[in-house]
This record gives structure tokens, sequence and C-alpha cells, in this order.
């Protein structure tokens, strides 16, 4: 797919309209998804300021550090005026100058660094600060078919990772020593930067975010493997499979690992436009709680992807907001019973305009390598 697709030049357009809409006379955006989905710019992180200046109507200004003026020169949608700043030189003022006078209220990158937060409260001390998700929320949590279809290749790609697993999961290798392989094959199945690689074996699987350990793994024990990644479009993947090697799983686990798979493919085929987040949170968590693990599955059953990895909509107990054709999110029930074992499944789906569809395909079932 062509960048002008995944970045289309109106988005800044809309992003103004949706501004004014917000009562906002401006956003603020440093680097981050915002200014990515705004200009295609992946802009580098760091003490020096790069801020998109997008005022509710007018030109939009992109303040950038001189020495990184050629890569945003090099961005796929900036077509947006660039101002850049030397070492040295306090470069707030310039963010004054990109508005059409003293805003009333500005919406600031949601994840816009502190001191960035009080340097522009300093240098706009008449401005109420806001957040830019006010006005880009809307824009940002429906997928447009380019965006699917990004999430889609990411999808493809970690599932390429999954495939391979029983190259690296064996009995008796660390939890650390496969985290190591993964995450090189993430980046050789298209992966620009790795994300995060769990590994949790044994008890280990009990903990959701259990990362990885030296702790070899052990023969017939059940193994969680949640991975994903960034792609060079700056959407992400996220998968968990659960897998047994070596030798055969304790009764007790195949037994909840029975569970979690019918309640995970009962979730997912719950999706479609009108049903809320909390009842497609509802549809993964009620089999669970009948079959008398409710207290087991200790998380929401999904979160919202794209250029985050985590982004709305979420599917938890108390969001009642509906459903809509494009929305992307995961559904990843789990069940973790301390000091024992636990196991999650995890899919990227998309709502459509008559049901869901599936970005990750390889099998939900128990994996023994």
């Amino acid at each position: 797919m062509g960048t002008d697709e995944l970045y289309p030049p109106d988005r800044l357009i809309a992003a103004q309209r949706a501004t004014a809409a917000a009562g906002l006379d401006a956003l603020l955006l440093t680097p981050g998804s915002d200014l990515r989905y705004l200009t295609g710019y992946d802009a580098h992180v760091g003490e020096r300021l790069t801020c998109l200046v997008l005022p509710a109507e007018g030109v939009p200004t992109l303040i950038v550090p001189r020495l990184e003026r050629p890569a945003a020169e090099a961005a796929p949608n900036t077509g947006v005026r660039i101002v850049d700043h030397p070492d040295g030189v306090d470069p707030y003022p310039l963010v004054v100058a990109a508005l059409d006078g003293p805003p009333a209220a500005v919406g600031l990158a949601d994840r816009m660094w502190a001191e960035q937060v009080l340097a522009l409260r300093a240098a706009l001390p008449g401005a109420a600060q806001r957040l830019a998700g006010e006005a880009l929320r809307e824009l940002r949590i429906r997928k447009s078919p380019a965006e699917v279809a990004a999430l889609a290749d990411a999808g493809a790609a970690i599932d390429e990772v999954h495939l391979r697993m029983g190259r690296w999961l064996r009995p008796g290798r660390t939890e650390a020593e496969v985290a190591a392989d993964i995450a090189a094959a993430i980046r050789d199945a298209g992966h620009v930067s790795v994300d995060f690689v769990i590994v949790a074996a044994g008890p280990n699987g009990a903990s959701p975010h259990h990362g990885t350990s030296d702790r070899p793994i052990g023969a017939g024990e059940p193994v969680v493997v949640d991975i994903g990644g960034t792609m060079p479009s700056g959407y992400r993947s996220d998968c968990t499979r659960t897998y047994v090697a070596g030798g055969p799983a304790p009764a007790d686990f195949v037994d909840y690992y029975a569970v979690l798979h019918a309640a995970q493919g009962a979730a997912v085929a719950a999706v479609r436009p009108g049903i809320t987040g909390a009842t497609a949170d509802a549809a993964a968590r009620e089999p669970i709680t009948a079959a008398g693990y409710g207290d087991a599955f200790l998380h929401r059953t999904g979160h919202g992807i794209g250029l985050d990895g985590h982004e709305e909509p979420y599917l938890v107990a108390g969001n009642d907001r509906p459903l809509e054709a494009g929305m992307a999110f995961s559904i990843e029930p789990g069940i973790y019973l301390a000091g024992r074992h636990g196991a999650r499944i995890e899919d990227i789906v998309v709502c459509t305009t008559d049901g869901v569809q599936r970005l990750n395909t390889t099998p939900t079932e128990l994996i023994a390598l």
C-alpha cells in the first residue's frame, strides 16, 4: 500500500475540524502516535523539541531540531510548514509564533513528557491545557481500510513467528534463551522493532506480564508466549499462544485450557457492530466464571491496537460504548493459577460491518511441541 493511503493528506484537515469541534484553538503534538497518525513522521523522541502546531484554522507548523529537518521533510505527509531550531536556542517561542494570537485552550499529545507540558504552560500562560485525544480519539478509533491492511500485515508477520516456535521452545532451555530467538525472528518476519516478548513457563505463566527469566523450561510445563512488534508502517502486532513441550500437560491445565479456548472463541464470535466493549468482555468472562475460574481471569478481555500497542477501544466492564466497523482490538482472556501455571489466547480482530475479522489466523488450540 502507498503511504498516501495510510497517511492521507486530508487527515490534517479532518483533525483541524475535530480540533475546532472540541473547542480547542490548536493541538500541540510532540513525538508519538498522534504526530505520526497525522503526518506519517516517526519523530525521534528526545530532549530537543519536536512539536506539530495544528491550529483549528490556518497553516500547520512542524517545529523540529535543525539536525532532524531532513527526516521531517522526508516523512510521507508533512504537508506542513517546517521550522527548525538550532541547539542552544529556546524553541518554545516558535510554538507561540506558529499560533494566530494567544489561544484560550490547546490540546496536548496525551503522552507528552511532563517537562514539555510545563514549558508550554510557561510559554502560553493564558491557555487551558487539555488532551489532544479529545479531538483525535474519534478519528483514530475507527481504522481505514489501509490501516486494517497494515494491521493484517502485522498479524501475518507475528503469526509466522508463532508457527516457528518449535525451533526454539524446548525443555531445558531458559525463558530468556527462547525469548532471544523469538526477538530475532520478530525482526526477520518484517518488524522494525520488538515491542515485547513474554515467555512464561510453569508458575511464571500465572503472571500475565511476567516477561522472561533464567528459569529453565520443564518438560510438560505450560508456556505462555505473548509477542509483538512494530512494522515499517508504524502499525503493531500482538498475539499470544500457549504451548507445552517435551511431555504431557498437567490434567488440570488441560481441563481449564478447554474452558479458555471456548471462551476466547465465543468472545471473537460475539463481535459485531452495536455490542458494547462491556458485552464483549462478558462474552469471554461469563463462561470462565461459570466453570469456576472467574477469580483467575485477572484483566480486561481486550485493548485497541494501531499505531499504539494499547489504545481505544477497551473491552472491559463498564465500557458501554458500542463497537463500530473499523475498530481493531485484541480478544485475550486468560486463566492464571498462582504458583502453578497459566494460559492466555490472544487474537487481534477487526469489527466489520456485519461481524468480525480475525487478523491472527493460527490455531488457538493448545499447541504441543
